[in-house]
């Protein structure tokens, strides 16, 4: 018997989806650990304190982003995405499905964040911001009361030119670490998988950022990007699959989307429920998401992470409860999928641990109809998304028809976690898959 076939034999009793998910079939799992809010955090490493203090910590520098990036001026250097009602989408989604989806349903444009152009605007930016502020901090260069608008000047990009920060990416969180990482004056590298996408890599270059390319995947390039930062002491890895700094800058979110939903008249409480769909990779987006969200509107909010059949990470991680210890190639998958954002194949042991009793549920979904929803959206809203962005459009039809129903008074909110900087050409191809006019080379 071979090892695949060992681990599927020891594990599908208590986790038969492993068998559709090593035939890279689409999957629905319902986390059968799920507990209730109160008590899933006595367990968590994280509080509410922790996210308060990175909430405080992006306001500071505030005046800092407006300054340095003036496309963030008109939101004062706050880095957020409009929360918009999307009723076309929803009917387009029941003619696809060719079933009723009731609910309200509702898009959260992270594609349109500033700076980065995608939800990794949140964690990684943030983590880039923390990493600056210590150092100013400790060689007293500024204090919290001042105003970290002396951060946009030759003095303090001088004193970061003798720092570095480093990570390994898909693409995305790339993008957020190099481009804040020079703004500031920090030498930025970034170690890129060969999932990431050309138009990524060349963007960071023409930041000045360093781009390093590998032929293997997502844990090679952050295994040899956490090689290289620690054999610099002036030098900082942001590791995506156990950064504490990035999960808690994306659960900010949670408390801003609640200001968000109040303004709009939309109750969140038993009898309106609200439901969240969140592409996953190696997780920590959505699970500081998750997280921020569990505390913001406790049991009566349910999420669901999206992931590739051919990378599923944090479903088998959890699955199986071997978290960071088991990856999609172990189950004989390639870990290839046009969404690259997506395109991890190991899951962050953090984020495993801390959705333990939180996550309601992990559905897998096929590249082809990642594109099929792209070309969807568009069609619906004309908002031109990346083929990752598109896997949380499928969650309200799967969750319903693995739950039997919804409630009618349900709020329905997709994460649309980037696109909007893909260049015209490149998503024209994409769309184009989605509409069947052209064969999908991936």
């Amino acid at each position: 018997m071979s090892q695949t076939a060992e681990l599927i034999n020891k594990y599908q009793r208590v986790f038969p989806e492993i068998i559709d998910i090593a035939a890279a079939k689409e999957v629905f799992w319902q986390n059968p650990q799920l507990k209730s809010v109160d008590e899933s955090l006595k367990t968590v490493d994280f509080t509410q304190h922790d996210v308060q203090d990175a909430a405080d910590r992006l306001n500071r520098f505030a005046s800092y982003i407006a300054s340095a990036f003036p496309e963030t001026v008109t939101s004062e250097g706050i880095i957020e995405s409009e929360l918009v009602d999307a009723p076309a989408t929803l009917t387009k989604l029941e003619n696809y499905y060719d079933e009723v989806l009731s609910g309200r349903l509702m898009l959260k444009l992270d594609c349109n964040l500033p700076i980065a152009g995608s939800i990794k605007a949140r964690g990684g930016i943030y983590e880039v911001l923390k990493y600056a502020e210590t150092l100013a901090i400790t060689n007293g260069l500024i204090t919290i009361s001042d105003d970290y608008k002396s951060f946009d000047s030759e003095e303090f990009r001088a004193f970061f030119s003798d720092y570095s920060i480093v990570v390994g990416s898909t693409g995305n969180l790339g993008l957020s670490i190099g481009i804040m990482g020079a703004s500031l004056g920090l030498k930025a590298t970034v170690h890129m998988s060969a999932d990431a996408r050309q138009w990524k890599k060349d963007l960071l270059r023409s930041k000045g950022v360093n781009v390093i390319e590998y032929e293997s995947d997502y844990s090679h390039a952050v295994e040899q990007g956490r090689l290289e930062s620690s054999q610099d002491p002036n030098s900082h890895f942001v590791d995506d699959e156990s950064s504490r700094d990035l999960f808690l800058g994306y659960a900010v979110a949670a408390k801003r989307m609640q200001k968000q939903l109040i303004e709009q008249g939309i109750t969140v409480d038993a009898e309106h429920p609200l439901y969240i769909y969140l592409p996953c990779g190696v997780g920590g987006g959505p699970g500081g998401i998750c997280f921020g969200m569990k505390l913001v509107f406790g049991d009566h909010v349910h999420c669901y992470f999206v992931e590739p059949t051919h990378a599923p990470a944090i479903i088998i991680g959890m699955g199986t409860g071997l978290n960071e210890d088991i990856s999609a190639q172990d189950l004989g998958l390639d870990g290839l999928t046009s969404a690259d954002g997506l395109a991890v194949s190991r899951p962050s042991g953090l984020v495993c641990k801390a959705m333990s009793g939180l996550l309601d549920g992990v559905f897998t979904i096929d590249d082809n109809e990642l594109y099929k929803l792209l070309a969807l959206v568009y069609d619906a809203e004309g908002i031109r998304i990346e083929p990752s962005s598109a896997a949380g459009v499928a969650g309200i039809a799967r969750v319903m028809a693995a739950q039997g129903g919804l409630s009618n008074n349900a709020t329905h909110i997709i994460w649309v976690t980037g696109g909007s900087m893909v260049p015209t050409e490149e998503w024209q191809e994409y769309y184009n898959v989605g509409n069947g006019n052209t064969n999908n080379s991936y």
